[in-house]
């Protein structure tokens, strides 16, 4: 099991910018896949920006090209920049965790049994 506490969330106008970070511990970081989902009132939590293996990333069609997802493994932290933030991404944004060996999207959340708390993200117009 690895524990995951995200960090960095925040309220921002729309076409600003939020860096959330993620600290894991309590395992052998580098054998997760490690992503960032969210959740919007009333709406399923999705899959935002994932790391399959060491450099491979897979990004939601949404956020292509305004969000990075980056990790450092010596520190065992995942961070999402996120830019050109718009009111739609408004939603608690989620670490996530799970096994190497069961990660090929990186976006679904079956492929994720380790998840942190969740951090606010508010967006305004």
């Amino acid at each position: 099991q690895v524990q995951l506490v995200e960090s960095g969330g925040g309220s921002v106008q729309a076409g600003g910018s939020l860096r959330l970070s993620c600290a894991a511990s309590g395992s052998t970081y580098s054998r997760y896949c490690m992503a960032w989902f969210r959740q919007a009132p009333g709406k399923d939590r999705e899959g935002v920006a994932a790391f399959i293996g060491d450099s491979r990333t897979n990004y939601a069609d949404s956020v292509k090209g305004r969000f990075t997802i980056s990790k450092d493994n010596a520190k065992s932290t995942l961070q999402l920049q996120m830019n050109s933030l718009k009111p739609e991404d408004t939603a608690m944004y989620y670490c996530a965790a799970g096994d190497w060996r069961y990660c090929t999207n990186g976006l679904l959340r079956g492929e994720y049994t380790n998840w942190g708390q969740g951090t606010q993200v508010t967006v305004s117009s």
